[in-house]
């Protein structure tokens, strides 16, 4: 290719001039024509991703050594990926497993593939134990939400925290010894905010997190913000939200540059697996104890379902992602319909599809502080996974929360309609 930008540039050189003094002629002097086409081909040839990339935006945190002892000496593994459509895609998870089972070619590796698209923190970790620690013990985890708690939830600060430090909180106590690594991806606002020294909410929230527990970042929308301010990747090269192969290669080798070199590092011959440090919330209110509900813990009316809908029979409206055309949901589509959630602990909320007709609805706990709540999102052309907290500073103890379906009406951000369909009512 460079070779071919080259001859390209002598030809160029040669068709438009390179005029002497007189203008009467071409260049005399071959120097001229180098100059020109070197000039001309460092803009032209991208750097390898693997290469553009530094190490200064990677926040190392701890020696791996719990994972390097569970891969290299007991020879097996288990290693979670949980996040959005990031994740889920084929991008820069299976660059980073390959990096796995080439350094460590004897071990039994088990990858989870936790990734579901438009999802963020606190639908990751009110589905961690269904989605990754159902799977058994993890020996090292990577987590990505900070595009997701952007544009997706658009979410404060403390629901950034809320969401991401249920996630690292829980796989923790679940496995004390669980090596992880935070990983920040980038969109275009997140980019334009990094690129004139703000923070962006998700990231910052996000490492806010990660420092308290000891746990490392992978800032690669640092790292890119860097580099399109010094001119050596642009944001069509790396990819945009969902990263081309240049942009996943680029953040595979920022975590693979830190791990390999940490696990080059000489391990005693003694080395044992020892927990890491506990240490309290950084919001006593995180989702550390997040979860799906059982359906056992819903008493409904007669006008509710639990059930997978008739999407194509009923011809309900808007697209639904083939992971959930199967999946059976609690809904119901009748004005007036209620149904009560007995709960334990801070918050009530619920994981839903807000498609079109999505409904008004009306939620109480406890008898007392209805609040009306519009689950109609931007994205709601089609039945938008989403995670809806109904109420989220609840004294820790016993609650029932109660939830109406309302009458539609005129002013929303759609025209929407009376249905309401959940995946799961989520508690913490």
């Amino acid at each position: 290719m460079k070779a071919f930008i080259i001859s390209v540039l002598i030809v160029t050189a040669f068709q438009t001039g390179f005029a002497n003094k007189e203008n009467t002629g071409l260049a005399k002097d071959p120097a001229e024509i180098v100059d020109f086409i070197l000039k001309n081909t460092q803009s032209k040839v991208q750097t390898p991703a693997e290469k553009v990339i530094g190490d200064k935006n990677f926040i190392l945190r701890g020696d791996y050594s719990n994972s390097r002892i569970q891969f290299e000496k007991n020879r097996k593994g288990h290693v979670a990926f949980i996040g959005g459509s990031i994740t889920e895609m084929n991008g820069y998870r299976p660059i980073v497993c390959e990096m796995l089972k080439k350094r460590f070619p004897e071990t039994a590796f088990t990858f989870t593939n936790a990734g579901i698209g438009s999802t963020c923190s606190d639908t990751g970790a009110f589905r961690m134990g269904r989605d990754v620690l159902s799977k058994g013990p993890v020996d090292m985890l990577f987590v990505e939400f900070a595009v997701n708690d952007d544009q997706d939830g658009g979410y404060s600060r403390q629901r950034c925290i809320r969401g991401m430090e249920g996630i690292i909180a829980q796989a923790r106590k679940h496995n004390p010894n669980v090596d992880i690594v935070i990983t920040h991806f980038v969109n275009g606002s997140i980019l334009k905010k990094l690129k004139k020294g703000e923070a962006p909410i998700s990231v910052q929230a996000h490492s806010d997190v990660a420092e308290q527990h000891g746990v490392s970042v992978n800032n690669l929308a640092q790292e890119l913000a860097d580099l399109t301010t010094a001119g050596k990747v642009d944001w069509k090269t790396f990819g945009g939200v969902h990263p081309k192969k240049y942009g996943n290669t680029m953040c595979a080798a920022m975590i693979s540059n830190a791990l390999l070199d940490v696990w080059s590092k000489h391990l005693a011959a003694g080395a044992k697996i020892s927990s890491h440090k506990l240490v309290s919330l950084l919001d006593p209110k995180s989702y550390s104890r997040g979860r799906f509900l059982d359906v056992s813990a819903v008493a409904m009316d007669e006008t509710w379902q639990v059930s997978v809908p008739r999407w194509k029979e009923d011809k309900i409206a808007g697209l639904v992602r083939p992971r959930f055309q199967q999946s059976p949901l609690i809904h119901s589509s009748t004005v007036g319909g209620k149904l009560k959630v007995s709960f334990s602990g801070t918050a009530i909320g619920a994981y839903v599809l807000s498609g079109p007709d999505a409904a008004l609805i009306r939620c109480s706990i406890d008898g007392k502080l209805p609040v009306e709540i519009d689950p109609l999102h931007r994205h709601s052309g089609f039945h938008y996974p989403q995670t809806i907290m109904f109420f989220d500073d609840l004294k820790d103890g016993e609650h029932v929360m109660e939830l109406e379906i309302l009458d539609n009406r005129s002013g929303r951000r759609r025209k929407g309609g009376t249905a309401f369909r959940a995946l799961h009512f989520t508690a913490n």
